[in-house]
């Protein structure tokens, strides 16, 4: 009697083990947890590194707590929302790529601002004119770098393999017209936590 009792139990304990387990992933809240392609251990990794992330970003400021939003999903960021100025959005860049274990960052962190179309059309050009010439300079992987450019200021975030390539970007920042500063928050690989094998 005993064992058909233990034998129950534990039958009921691998049949619960089947079925998904609630939670609010990347696809909404109430997905199953059976329908994420990460691997358990990459879920408990991500949801470690979004209470950390999250948890920095308050101490950084309380008012990023409401206006910034964090996503971690396998080891990238996803930053959106709204800040005052492009300097809090390098800050929060900055303070992503810290995190532990992370691979990559995607900041869509908007600036608040009232619209200047002619404003809007010099940055937008300034913006390509960098873009352009990082896809032409074969010492520089265009694809590691965001650039942003706000009322002629030119912040730059991204990842250097070597650190000739940051001086080229820093280079072809510095050689567009019209350009009041170059802010750049460029991290060399050897400096990465974790590295791409």
């Amino acid at each position: 009697m005993k064992n058909k009792f233990l034998l129950i139990i534990l039958v009921g304990l691998i049949s619960s083990g089947c079925v998904g387990v609630s939670s609010k992933g990347i696809f909404g809240t109430g997905v199953s947890v059976a329908f994420d392609p990460r691997s358990v251990g990459t879920q408990i990794d991500d949801s470690i590194m979004q209470k950390n992330l999250s948890a920095r970003i308050i101490l950084l400021d309380k008012k990023f707590l409401l206006a910034v939003k964090s996503k971690v999903l396998d080891g990238r960021i996803f930053l959106t929302g709204k800040v005052e100025n492009p300097e809090d959005k390098l800050k929060l860049t900055k303070l992503a790529w810290e995190t532990t274990g992370v691979r990559s960052v995607r900041n869509d962190i908007k600036i608040k601002e009232k619209f200047d179309f002619q404003q809007s059309a010099k940055d937008i050009l300034i913006t390509s004119q960098l873009r352009a010439g990082f896809i032409l300079n074969k010492k520089i992987k265009a694809t590691n770098y965001q650039i942003d450019t706000y009322k002629k200021k030119i912040y730059i975030y991204g990842i250097a393999l070597t650190l000739e390539e940051k001086k080229e970007v820093l280079k072809e920042a510095n050689e567009i017209l019209d350009v009041k500063a170059v802010v750049a928050s460029i991290m060399l690989l050897d400096d990465l936590r974790i590295q791409k094998n």
